[in-house]
């Protein structure tokens, strides 16, 4: 079927490919592998110095997983399934990490990675009909399709804070961690930002350290994990059907079994409502904002689960003062809802002390610490979790260049503009994976870029077999699916607060809502685009 691909230059120098994959996460070794499969010559060029992406960068202390590891792994292989055991119900960074070498190793993926080299640029030659690769040291590479899975979440956000050089101590980012960890015994420690990874890294850093100090700019709603070694007969259980498991989860709004229900939150009864909530908190999932169908959709149905983690956080933290810092005000799951370990119970340590810049901003760092407000505080190192320039944020660290030399940053000043999520107009044989405009954060990123990579290997056999050089998304099939992306999230409380969802997070960035709202829906759009033969994407003889 692929008889006309061009394998002339591929054979001749080792810097021509069929196709350059850039990233090495789940994405990119599930993509080298499929390409592998149609014989094509591909290669994956990639940062770090080990594939993992995500898991490969953030080994934070306490950096685990919030969907259960079951869940949470790839499902294009029933052997691979059966023959691999996680340990916990929701899998930590370094057992993930295992996993992803595992299958790196199982499906000889290493051969065809290149480690320690970073993709500077990409442009795409309109005579040639090739994408030109820039990589670090110099070298260029060349090849037919270009695929980006660089990840939603890795480019890590540094915030502009006056002074940040001036610190004469170690400071850290949770999503470029040294990966011989760190020791904060006995040193006092402030940590910037309270998001996910914060909320799992505090608890643990509190352990050690003398004394920690938490700058908190946005209280965050959590959900204790409930986190336990996973049990063989559940683990059997599943073994022994998994694909009806995963038949199932494919038919949940976000991709995985949150056990959703329809009825409303304002018309079920007070008591029965308590006690859905109170089942919910117990069994720790994500899926506490599926314990009703309005919860994500009618704010005054949103306000009941939202006072409800409120008191639970009034019950837990013994201070009132700081329980009511700690207390979230903006609805609940429009920012990243979290799973966490102890966390609010940490700020009842006497060596753990919370700062609310809102009431006291950072002014700068200094070669000792850091002013908020009018107090000076002194540490031996700093802790960034602040977070990442999601979705567009490794891509605009790419110079990447469409027909007539079209930079992708400057087509995308305005916000990110893809069709599926998967192509923009004005760059052929360009996808990425998890892309703006497709469910990808907001599901079980596992199955959904499977998804992602099944559609591409399908549409490039598609291109191929018929003979046509390139396949690019359509200008007004890419605008309608933006607008039906802000569409569909306007209909809920997605948009709600300040969010990196919204790009928010970073100065400056366009506000415009990045991920789709639906899994079912997104996959049944893109299976009618390629059975009614690529509609909304133009194909070139």
């Amino acid at each position: 079927m692929l008889d006309t691909l061009d394998h002339g230059t591929s054979q001749e120098t080792p810097t021509a490919f069929d196709a350059i994959i850039v990233g090495s996460g789940f994405a990119g070794l599930y993509m080298l592998h499929k390409l592998r499969q149609l014989g094509l010559r591909a290669r994956i060029i990639e940062a770090g110095s080990g594939p993992g992406g995500t898991w490969y960068w953030n080994r934070y202390p306490g950096a685990r997983c919030d969907v259960v590891s079951m869940e949470y792994s790839y499902q294009f292989s029933a052997e691979l399934q059966q023959e691999w055991h996680w340990s916990e119900r929701y899998a930590t960074q370094p057992e993930i990490l295992r996993y992803v070498n595992h299958v790196a190793e199982r499906f000889d993926l290493l051969r065809d990675i290149t480690f320690n080299t970073r993709v500077t640029a990409a442009r795409f030659d309109e005579e040639t009909g090739r994408w030109h690769i820039n990589v670090e040291p110099g070298a260029e590479l060349t090849a037919r399709y270009c695929i980006m899975a660089t990840g939603c979440l890795s480019s890590a956000n540094m915030p502009a804070i006056p002074g940040v050089a001036r610190f004469s101590g170690p400071t850290y980012h949770t999503g470029h961690w040294p990966h011989a960890g760190v020791d904060f015994t006995g040193r006092r420690v402030g940590i910037i930002g309270t998001g996910s990874s914060a909320l799992q890294s505090i608890p643990l850093i509190a352990e050690q350290a003398a004394h920690l100090t938490v700058f908190q700019r946005t209280a965050t709603y959590s959900i204790p994990a409930r986190n336990a070694p996973l049990e063989a007969a559940q683990e059997a259980r599943i073994k022994a059907d998994y694909a009806a498991m995963r038949a199932h989860n494919w038919q949940q709004p976000f991709g995985v079994d949150f056990q959703q229900r329809t009825d409303s939150a304002l018309t079920s009864p007070a008591a029965e409502r308590e006690r859905e909530f109170e089942a919910r908190w117990q069994r720790g999932t994500l899926g506490f904002l599926a314990a009703f169908g309005d919860l994500l959709t009618d704010s005054a149905a949103n306000e009941l689960a939202a006072e409800f983690i409120r008191n639970k956080i009034r019950t837990i933290v013994k201070d009132p003062v700081v329980a009511e810092t700690l207390v979230p005000r903006q609805v609940v799951g429009c920012k990243r809802l979290c799973l966490d370990t102890n966390y609010y119970e940490t700020f009842n340590r006497t060596n753990v002390t919370l700062v609310d810049v809102n009431a006291a901003p950072i002014r700068e760092i200094t070669a000792a610490g850091l002013h908020a407000g009018d107090t000076a505080y002194q540490f031996d190192c700093l802790v960034f979790a602040t977070g990442f320039d999601a979705m567009t944020g490794a891509l605009d660290k790419i110079d990447i260049r469409g027909r007539q030399g079209l930079a992708l940053k400057e087509k995308w000043q305005a916000g990110p503009r893809m069709y599926l999520g998967l192509a923009t107009a004005g760059f052929p044989n360009l996808f990425t994976i998890s892309g703006p405009g497709s469910p990808s954060v907001l599901s079980n990123m596992l199955p959904t870029i499977e998804q992602h990579v099944e559609w591409i290997t399908d549409c490039i056999v598609h291109v191929e077999a018929s003979q046509h050089r390139f396949i690019e998304a359509l200008p007004a099939a890419e605008d309608a699916w933006v607008e039906h992306v802000n569409a569909v999230a306007h209909t809920t409380l997605y948009p709600h607060c300040n969010s990196w969802y919204l790009g928010a997070n970073i100065p400056g960035k366009p506000r415009l809502f990045m991920p789709y709202i639906g899994v079912p829906p997104y996959v049944e759009k893109c299976r009618a685009v390629a059975a009614n033969g690529y509609e909304g994407f133009a194909l070139t003889p």
